[in-house]
């Protein structure tokens, strides 16, 4: 029998400001840039995806920088926290 998978987006389950706080932590303790830009942008999705960049002031051709993740954060009311690794 053959087995039926579906694709799954998680931007589905993020409908509350914890779950977001939850993937974007999540996503944070990685380390990884590309992760955390693919998170914040699942997260956008989430939220409006055009809205958040028009209050994000982001251009059509995107600009995958430090700044612009900060910018994204700060239309999605996320903040960024440091935490003492080890």
């Amino acid at each position: 029998m053959a087995e039926i998978v579906s694709e799954y987006d998680p931007a589905e389950d993020l409908a509350s400001p914890d779950a977001i706080s939850v993937f974007v932590n999540e996503a944070l303790k990685t380390g990884d840039a590309a992760y955390v830009t693919h998170a914040l942008g699942v997260v956008a999705r989430a939220k409006d995806m055009a809205g958040i960049a028009r209050e994000a002031g982001l251009s059509s051709d995107g600009n995958p920088t430090l700044k612009t993740a900060l910018a994204v954060m700060k239309a999605l009311g996320i903040s960024l926290a440091a935490d003492v690794a080890g």
